[in-house]
């Protein structure tokens, strides 16, 4: 099968740790019910991410795994895999981390964050190493926020190894008196949307971006074509699933292969 469908949960952000849970469950269903064979949540989803103006509880172990039990069951029963932005406690530290789910809900890994960015350092420790997870005949990579819009190498890293496709879970708010952007990659905008626009061209992969929906949020959810051209993209602050199909036959990885220092 060549032609595969995507959906990015691009979701407020949870109330608390529990309501991340509940969200995530419906939001899987709902991307069954659009026949999605994969879904992508934004960093940190389960429990919330930690930082800009957002208080989570203490990290909780026994909460983690009995969330990523409750999200496997609801994926086993969409018949969905899933790429849930979360966190775990290794060891004592704690790593912000993407858990991946295969669609009979078995687990197939986790890829940590490993560039972190600095105001991050006092709450998460840095990951090591990096994967390519395979769903059926889609390969895909997975670049967490900071990693994925200042350090290209991440992204070529997995197109490189095959990946078609590498998703971006991040975490943006609007900052105080900050542009509001209303049109994807405007001139006016921040960086951050020419950036993955950057790194699906300079790899001839497909990047696919997923936030959480926020009033005045800088970046939006966005997948963007192996050339470098948007494909779609979420209304700025609308809540909801972006639904994209993409044909893997165009993500040759020709650039990222003639890399010779990758």
């Amino acid at each position: 099968m060549n032609r595969v469908r995507v959906a990015l949960a691009n979701l407020r952000y949870p109330a608390c740790p529990a309501e991340s849970v509940t969200l995530a469950q419906q939001a899987i269903a709902e991307a069954s019910i659009e026949h999605a064979d994969l879904i992508c949540f934004p960093e940190c989803f389960v429990p919330g991410y930690r930082g800009l103006g957002k208080e989570v509880p203490p990290p909780d172990a026994r909460f983690l795994e009995q969330a990523w039990s409750a999200v496997a069951a609801t994926a086993a029963k969409a018949r969905a895999a899933v790429i849930l932005g979360t966190e775990r406690v290794v060891d004592g530290g704690l790593f912000a981390t993407a858990l991946v789910i295969n669609a009979d809900g078995t687990i197939a890994g986790f890829q940590d964050k490993v560039q972190l960015d600095p105001s991050e350092e006092s709450t998460y420790c840095h990951g090591s190493g990096r994967q390519v997870f395979q769903i059926g005949t889609l390969k895909f990579g997975i670049v967490i926020c900071h990693e994925g819009w200042r350090y290209p190498e991440t992204v070529r890293w997995a197109a490189r190894r095959g990946a078609h496709i590498v998703f971006h879970p991040h975490f943006h708010v609007a900052e105080p008196d900050g542009y509001v952007a209303s049109s994807f990659a405007d001139p006016t905008n921040s960086f951050h949307e020419k950036a993955i626009l950057c790194r699906a061209a300079e790899n001839t992969c497909y990047f696919s971006s997923v936030n959480c929906a926020s009033p005045g949020s800088p970046t939006t959810s966005a997948v963007v074509r192996p050339d470098g051209t948007l494909l779609c993209y979420q209304p700025y602050g609308k809540e909801g699933l972006l639904i994209a199909d993409i044909d893997i036959t165009a993500a040759t990885g020709l650039l990222a292969k003639r890399c010779k220092y990758a």
